[in-house]
């Protein structure tokens, strides 16, 4: 098999392939055009009824069957063949198990895709808003055959847990307050501080109305899948088998990764002990984060303050290790960042149009009420979801439209590539010494200290095993979950239960930030015994992410000498 030689690659048979399963899949998905920053479906929303999911599982037995009979002509055509066979033939597996039709929870379900769509559509024209107008006023049918696929799942036996859909019908109310997201876009809505035309105005305030009244009815709506929604939230050992794979593209050992993720919080924890000490001598670690979060130094007043910050360390890290440890295109050196217009505590990132006309964004959503932050535990975060973080992941693979098709480039991505990196990209910082604050310092461990007890609860809640004896072994239940996140975890009370409703409503992904990040580091241990002195940090980052954000898996085969 050839190796892609050193000018620009021809486009191959697997190539078009992947390319005409792009565009039809983002015809069936105008959410997902939008944020791809593709043309085209920006007035619609998707199907979400059983109808829609059946044509996405129609063009995915499609495009399997069309790979069937392509060869591939070099290794590019290889990593693709075997990310689109991986992924497509894992959702088909969960479409055959049903899973798409109790898609409702806390966090990435069509309740929050919805209306997060919003966030990333451009706000500078009249023009701009009227298109929102039109998206808004088709809220209420893509809400109506979401639930008419819920309902779908009820006839099969598929049905989400209780405690999600109580949740997601709080989720509307608080939308809908006169304080709540629709509210608020109705009032701020301007062209550039301009005041937008009347008649734009009038089309604004009907699509919102239609909305806020589609989300207003869905407590209501979502009562027979309350009715017939389980109290328990565990989802069983042989979905929770389906579902890890989706989210890291690798089969794991899960009682030997449920081991392994009780060692790592182990190990977390003593270094979070030493750190407390250099803070204050005698300092446990609560002492230590109530002294860091008291301490001026390390604070910021207003979300204008937190955002201003947020720009400076993310440009400053850009130009201090562009060209040393990294190599970041041009296109890629432009991150914005943002305050988002929700207020669920959230922070994340989107990535750049196929054309960087939109540029990759760090997004904040701060809580109502929340004014001050403390730096010393979100410098870390700047660098997970900036550089080297998730803005250099995925800004490159954008920009390599030389290497890879738009498939590769743009729809490949599962989060245990994505959120390890991050996490990888986090401790890189540390080791480079971007971390030699201890307040700093404690802030990376703090995180990394939830991603650990991530693993714990979620592999053990889901899949039965025994809970750790420090929260009394035995069957996992709520409570004891709760107790062992509020004992490794220092964020407030009401971030925390949120985090757990996560981790109980979205099996499998919460941990695939950890057991991603041992993976890259293992990927790394790896080149480095096999290229011995001839190793070099920069060449193998450049290697790796030019893969594209395909499953673990197949990022191993695509690295493997």
């Amino acid at each position: 098999m050839n190796a892609p030689s050193d000018g620009p690659r021809q486009q191959t048979e697997i190539d078009r392939i992947a390319e005409a399963h792009l565009d039809a899949e983002v015809a069936l998905s105008p959410i997902e055009a939008t944020y791809l920053g593709l043309p085209g479906g920006e007035d619609r929303l998707d199907d979400l009824s059983p109808d829609g999911l059946a044509e996405h599982s129609a063009l995915r037995r499609r495009t399997l069957a069309a790979l069937d009979r392509a060869a591939p002509q070099d290794e590019i055509d290889r990593v693709t063949l075997e990310a689109m066979r991986e992924r497509l033939g894992l959702a088909e597996e969960m479409h055959a198990a049903g899973e798409d039709l109790a898609d409702l929870n806390v966090i990435a379900s069509p309740a929050q895709g919805i209306r997060d769509v919003f966030d990333v559509m451009p706000t500078s024209s009249d023009d701009d808003w009227r298109t929102i107008a039109r998206r808004l006023g088709q809220v209420p049918a893509a809400l109506e055959g979401w639930l008419a696929s819920l309902h779908a799942g009820l006839d099969t036996g598929r049905a989400p847990a209780r405690r999600q859909v109580d949740a997601v019908a709080q989720q509307a109310r608080d939308l809908t307050a006169a304080d709540g997201y629709y509210a608020t876009l109705l009032r701020g809505a301007s062209a550039d501080g301009r005041a937008l035309d009347p008649a734009v105005a009038d089309a604004l305030r009907h699509g919102v109305e239609a909305a806020a009244a589609a989300y207003a009815a869905l407590p209501d709506r979502l009562r027979r899948v309350r009715a017939a929604a389980p109290e328990r939230d565990a989802v069983g050992r042989e979905r929770y088998q389906l579902h890890s794979r989706q989210f890291l593209g690798a089969q794991i050992d899960l009682e030997e990764t449920y081991a392994w993720g009780q060692e790592e919080l182990a190990r977390i924890d003593g270094l979070m002990r030493e750190t407390a000490e250099r803070i204050r001598p005698g300092a446990s670690v609560k002492e230590a984060v109530a002294l860091l979060d008291a301490d001026p130094r390390y604070q910021l007043h207003g979300t204008e303050a937190l955002r201003a910050w947020m720009q400076q360390r993310a440009d400053e890290v850009v130009d201090r290790l562009d060209g040393v440890h990294l190599d970041v295109p041009d296109p890629v050196r432009t991150i914005e960042c943002m305050i988002a217009p929700t207020q669920t505590g959230g922070i994340y990132y989107t990535g750049p149009s196929d054309d960087f006309s939109r540029p990759g964004r760090m997004w904040w959503s701060v809580p109502k009420g929340v004014t001050t932050f403390g730096t010393w535990r979100e410098l870390t975060t700047v660098y997970h979801e900036g550089v080297p973080g998730h803005h250099l992941q995925i800004g490159q693979a954008v920009h390599r439209r030389d290497l890879l098709n738009r498939w590769r480039r743009l729809a490949s991505m599962t989060s245990g590539h994505a959120e390890g990196w991050a996490l990888y990209a986090e401790w890189l910082m540390a080791d480079l010494g971007f971390m030699d604050d201890p307040g700093d310092y404690l802030g990376l461990l703090d995180g990394q200290s939830l991603r650990a007890v991530r693993v714990v609860i979620d592999i053990g809640v889901h899949c039965g095993l025994d809970a750790p004896a420090e929260v009394g072994g035995g069957a996992w239940t709520y409570e004891k979950a709760w107790q062992m996140l509020d004992s490794y975890a220092n964020q407030g009370t009401e971030q925390l239960r949120f985090e757990l409703d996560r981790y109980l409503g979205w099996p499998g992904q919460a941990p695939s930030y950890k057991i991603g990040e041992r993976i890259w580091l293992d990927l790394r241990d790896e080149a480095r015994r096999a290229e011995g002195d001839a190793f070099s940090l920069k060449d193998f980052h450049a290697r790796a992410l030019d893969v594209g954000s395909v499953g673990l898996d197949t990022l191993r085969s695509a690295l493997s000498p």
